[in-house]
């Protein structure tokens, strides 16, 4: 490789990092309170990474190069899926599911039901959208995308009988979408980003 070759492909590895450095402070910002215009920052800086690891095509990177940059790709795949997710889901619910702390969702019999009847369905949402992030980002930069079907079976499976109620089915398929597509787009940076 040339030493231009070199060059290029450390600062494509740096501008990626960068970007994904600022993506997992943007997000760790939002964790609480998820809103729109941080979320859209998020979301342009890994489309940018995208761009640029497709149109640069790194040739080859070093150790000290891709270490950091994978590292940064799982951290912020895992961690800024969170609010990615949890603000599709608000957008596409208009707010009228209550969440709870770990990501469940309280159901209310009838719309004049007392609230205290709450059923609380899918919960430990927030852990498993964390773990299915996790998986599929490895299994991307990995090489092995057929995990992807083991992940969303694994996962169909275990919630099925919670899917009964209509809340909990739109919850399941947004959120499910949603986080699937942002460790999905940043797995495939860091999948370029090694494997040119």
């Amino acid at each position: 490789m040339s030493p231009v070759d070199q060059v290029a492909s450390i600062v494509v590895a740096a501008c990626i990092a960068a970007a994904m450095c600022a993506v997992l402070i943007i997000s760790l910002a939002n964790v609480r309170k998820p809103t729109t215009p941080p979320m859209v920052v998020a979301s342009a800086l890994v489309a940018a990474a995208l761009v640029a690891v497709v149109v640069a095509r790194p040739t080859s990177m070093s150790m000290l190069a891709t270490v950091p940059l994978t590292a940064l790709g799982i951290a912020a795949a895992t961690i800024g899926g969170n609010p990615f997710t949890r603000r599709a889901l608000d957008i596409a619910t208009g707010k009228r599911v209550r969440e709870t702390e770990d990501g469940g969702i309280l159901i209310v019999a009838a719309h004049d039901a007392d609230p205290e009847h709450a059923r609380t369905l899918m919960r430990g949402g927030t852990v498993i959208g964390y773990l299915e992030r996790v998986a599929m980002v490895i299994a991307i930069t990995v090489g092995f995308p057929e995990a992807i079907a083991a992940i969303i079976a694994i996962k169909g499976i275990g919630r099925f009988p919670e899917l009964a109620e209509p809340e909990a089915r739109e919850r399941f398929i947004i959120g499910t979408v949603a986080s699937l597509l942002w460790a999905g787009v940043i797995g495939a940076i860091i999948r370029l980003a090694l494997a040119w």
